[in-house]
């Protein structure tokens, strides 16, 4: 009898296993919401296989980065916390910043990792990693990126860096540290570079580089990688081992560099060859996965770090006919939607009804929540604390605990809260490239803006005079939010540092000095 008791509880913990999904997600980098074809009825720029996730799964037409650029977003992906309870205020790191994500903060592949996934990262980390010095320090560039970072020479190449993705819940890292265009140019594999940067090269910035690297290799060598894993995986998914793969891609960011064949087969620009590189490649992994028989219990994501940046050229998208942001306002770096609103493809066969099309909100940031429902796990207290999960919504319901609103930043850490179709910016302008850029364009201009999405997607009037009332609620529950330092139940946390909710405007210095730090293009 005892025998028959293991033997049925053995079987029930292989059934439960089987039945967790693989799951990836697939990360874009500067790729606009209407740089997909399915997003957007009059877009110029072919993308089939985008196109083919989103009809065999659900697509999201309000999906948000919780920041207008890659590293905060990227910090909210992996956390289920908002990067502005950290000490990024503004702009983004470079590749040899210091780790962002504390020793002790449970990431999305930590989580899974736990609930027995095998976990792995190819791509642009951005997070911060701790280069070792020559002299026993360890390197920090500050987030400056704009000049040469003065201890770039110490860097210790031969040593094993301490604080990595393998830190932070990946059995496997191969990627680069930050965006393709931030020095050093360099793969790095686990731990350790694969070869000694003894060179100089320059793509927008210039620094140390590997004799071998080329970035016009790199979305080909993180496609190839995630093909390689699925491989590797196959026969232990099927058995009920399942894997989580979280892919930073570099494109279509800076340099904007397709492969040869890619190069003019848009017909439009070198940004919208590079976006069909893009796609391309989400349809080699998804070959993959169906030829190793995995298609049906793997839930593959497709989304961006934030929106099309200026760097793409949008003038000359424009002049094509193609609107990268679609209907809605602004671009990368902003406040506005085309900052911050992206892509956000699920596919689950096993449990994701095909074709379907979904208006509720979502953020990258509820990915923890979300997978944590799924595996069954039960998150701590004190870790996801902004997280919600979505999963009702993909099985085709709805619930009362998925999310009503969202907080989004500028590159400049403005703010800007959603209350339903209710939009308050706590600025005068975008917060960020566009116009009304943070300074002399902005004044005159009321001090915050407020916009009724759903009768003004385009944010083209501001409410802020004829609802003062709903200014003061929002902007209120704002402030509680950053005040209780979580916005899901539970007991109060601290944020890791004092919040300011109103930017000032900076001095002339300040900005010079801001415009040469936060070009990340």
């Amino acid at each position: 009898m005892r025998t028959t008791l293991l033997a049925f509880g053995l079987f029930c913990l292989t059934a439960a296993a089987a039945d967790k999904p693989n799951i990836i997600v697939i990360l874009a980098d500067d790729q606009g919401f209407g740089d997909v074809g399915a997003n957007n009825p009059q877009s110029k720029i072919a993308t089939p296989n985008l196109d083919r996730l989103a009809a065999a799964g659900m697509r999201f037409t309000d999906g948000h980065t919780t920041s207008g650029v890659c590293t905060p977003s990227r910090y909210s992906l992996l956390t289920g916390r908002y990067h502005w309870r950290t000490k990024l205020q503004s702009g983004v790191l470079g590749g040899f910043s210091s780790p962002l994500i504390a020793p002790d903060r449970l990431t999305v592949a930590g989580m899974l990792k736990q609930q027995g996934y095998d976990t792995a990262c190819f791509g642009k980390w951005h997070l911060g990693m701790s280069f070792p010095l020559k002299n026993g320090q360890r390197a920090d560039d500050g987030g400056d990126f704009s000049t040469d970072y003065k201890d770039a020479a110490l860097v210790d190449y031969e040593t094993p860096i301490k604080d990595c993705p393998l830190d932070h819940g990946f059995d496997t890292y191969y990627g680069i540290s930050a965006s393709l265009d931030m020095p050093p140019f360099v793969w790095i594999s686990n731990r350790k570079v694969t070869e000694v940067p003894t060179a100089t090269k320059k793509w927008l910035r210039s620094g140390p580089a590997g004799p071998h690297f080329e970035a016009i290799d790199v979305v080909r060598g993180i496609t190839d990688k995630a093909i390689e894993l699925i491989g590797t995986k196959a026969a232990s998914a099927k058995a009920g081992h399942p894997f989580f793969a979280y892919l930073p891609f570099t494109a279509p960011h800076t340099p904007i560099v397709p492969d040869k064949e890619f190069q003019g087969s848009s017909g439009i620009s070198p940004y919208a060859d590079f976006v069909k590189q893009m796609d391309a490649a989400v349809g080699r992994i998804m070959v993959a996965l169906e030829q190793q028989g995995l298609t049906e219990n793997t839930l593959v994501v497709f989304t961006s770090d934030n929106g099309c940046s200026t760097a793409a050229n949008i003038p000359e998208l424009q002049k094509a006919g193609h609107q990268p942001s679609y209907i809605y306002r602004g671009n990368k770096a902003d406040l506005y939607e085309g900052g911050h609103r992206v892509p956000f493809i699920v596919r689950w066969p096993a449990k994701v009804k095909a074709a379907t099309v979904s208006e509720r909100i979502v953020g990258q940031i509820d990915f923890m929540a979300t997978f944590a429902e799924i595996t069954g796990a039960k998150l701590p207290p004190n870790q996801g604390e902004d997280s919600m999960s979505f999963l009702p919504v993909l099985l085709g319901g709805s619930s009362d605990t998925t999310r009503n609103g969202i907080i989004s930043q500028s590159i400049n850490g403005s703010f800007a809260i959603r209350a339903g179709d209710w939009k308050l910016c706590l600025s005068a302008g975008s917060g960020g490239w566009s116009s009304p850029r943070p300074g002399a364009e902005e004044a005159g201009l009321p001090p915050v803006q407020l916009y009724n999405l759903k009768d003004d997607p385009s944010e083209k009037k501001n409410l802020e005079a004829q609802f003062p009332e709903r200014v003061v609620t929002m902007r209120a529950d704002l402030e509680k939010l950053i005040a209780r330092g979580r916005s899901t139940p539970g007991e109060d946390l601290k944020n890791d540092v004092n919040i300011e909710l109103i930017k000032k405007s900076p001095t002339g210095k300040q900005k010079a000095k801001a415009k040469a730090k936060n070009q990340d293009k």
